[in-house]
């Protein structure tokens, strides 16, 4: 028998009844290892091993993709921390929780960033659905949190629990390895250090849709700065707060006050000035950490003092920060790998210290309390607005050094 005839009486494959969850998935690593605006179409389609044409059977376009994926990802964490009915202990109720997400949040370690970052190209009606659920998944854990210390305002346990939440999803922030029980157990740990700390004061907590209006009807700098500071200043803004791929340097420009045919003056694409941005970030945090640890030999104390440098950086630059986390993927690749290396040293030298004040504790779990105090930092400091002379930085530093301890 010949190999056609072979071909003509074997059945026709069927596809797997999971198919559109299987593109949402693959689609959704590749979003957050990529940014969504860099992944196209028939990249997912060869990734998931099918051709473009059969992704549009089961989504009209991309961004159905990403709603479909963030949709699932946030009913899969409200499912993972499904309430007990009848629940009674409720110490017992947030320790089953925190198992729960700890192990929910290990295994979409490769599709956390939906949460962190990608989920800011949803349109309005989407982006308040998710928030809605987000929501919902804090007060799953605040309930009992309040029932467990009562002595705790609404607004301080959700507080807490968001402190937690973030501890968690730091896992999607790097790529440190650790094996899969003992992090899972790392987590745990946090997520009960972030319940048992202290909660903020009533003064020191805003929304993040509070603190993003305030930022957003902020004026321009002054016009006596000169304008590659101006222009430079305008990115920064409008790139934390639409993403890179829709700001265009007609906006830049705009914003600046600055005509637009100018702007190529000082920075001659759109990529040159989210370079310009990235390098200033890393140029003032390596300043203010080497300023924190100029005048110390002991290494708590120095341990201390990079993690309170860190808080004024990301409080006092939040958007330029926000930039610098969000951004990467959109950066030339002789900038992105220069940063990267930077990047690492910078969160190698807290692991150091944390390693000399902890000595019983292995580099690969230091690095883990590391990333995690440095996503809550940056967390809270997009979440939070605080006035001159106002307790949020060293609040936020001690709540740092809580999780730095579990």
């Amino acid at each position: 028998m010949h190999a056609t005839d072979l071909a003509a009486t074997e059945p026709p494959r069927k596809r797997p009844k999971n198919r559109k969850a299987q593109i949402a998935l693959v689609a959704a690593e590749l979003f957050c290892a990529r940014g969504y605006h860099l992944v196209g179409i028939d990249e997912i389609a060869a990734a998931v091993g099918i051709s473009g044409p059969a992704v549009y059977r089961h989504f009209p376009n991309k961004y159905a993709i990403l709603v479909h994926a963030t949709r699932e990802l946030v009913t899969a964490a409200l499912a993972a921390c499904e309430p007990e009915p009848d629940a009674g202990d409720p110490a017992a109720v947030l320790d089953g929780l925190l198992t729960s997400m700890a192990r929910f949040t290990v295994e979409r370690r490769k599709v956390g960033a939906l949460y962190q970052w990608e989920w800011r190209y949803l349109a309005d009606e989407h982006r308040a659905e998710f928030r809605a659920a987000l929501a919902d998944l804090v007060l799953r854990f605040a309930d009992p949190l309040r029932r467990l210390r009562p002595e705790l305002s609404a607004a301080g346990a959700e507080f807490l629990v968001r402190a937690a939440l973030s501890a968690f999803g730091s896992l999607t922030t790097h790529r440190a390895a650790a094996p899969k029980a003992r992090t899972e157990a790392i987590l745990h740990r946090l997520g009960w250090a972030m319940l048992r700390a202290d909660a903020p004061s009533a003064a020191l907590v805003r929304s993040a849709r509070g603190a993003a209006a305030e930022r957003a009807a902020e004026p321009p700098p002054a016009g006596l700065e000169p304008r590659r500071e101006l222009l430079l200043a305008a990115a920064i803004r409008l790139f934390h707060r639409l993403g890179y791929h829709a700001v265009g340097m007609e906006d830049i420009g705009g914003a600046a006050g600055i005509n637009a045919s100018s702007v190529y003056r000082y920075f001659p694409s759109k990529a040159d000035l989210l370079a310009a941005a990235y390098y200033r970030a890393s140029d003032r945090l390596a300043a203010s950490s080497a300023a924190a640890l100029r005048s110390t030999a002991d290494p708590r104390d120095a341990l201390h003092r990079l993690a309170e440098a860190y808080v004024g950086f990301a409080f006092g630059e939040s958007d330029l920060v926000s930039v610098y986390l969000a951004e990467n993927s959109n950066l030339p690749e002789p900038d992105r790998h220069e940063l990267r290396k930077v990047q690492r040293l910078h969160v190698e030298e807290w692991v150091r210290l944390l390693v000399q004040v902890r000595p019983g504790l292995p580099a690969t779990e230091a690095r883990v309390l590391v990333h995690a105090a440095i996503n809550l930092v940056t967390d809270l400091g997009r979440a939070v607005r605080f006035t001159s002379g106002g307790g949020a930085p060293a609040f936020v530093t001690r709540l740092a050094l809580v999780a730095l301890d579990a």
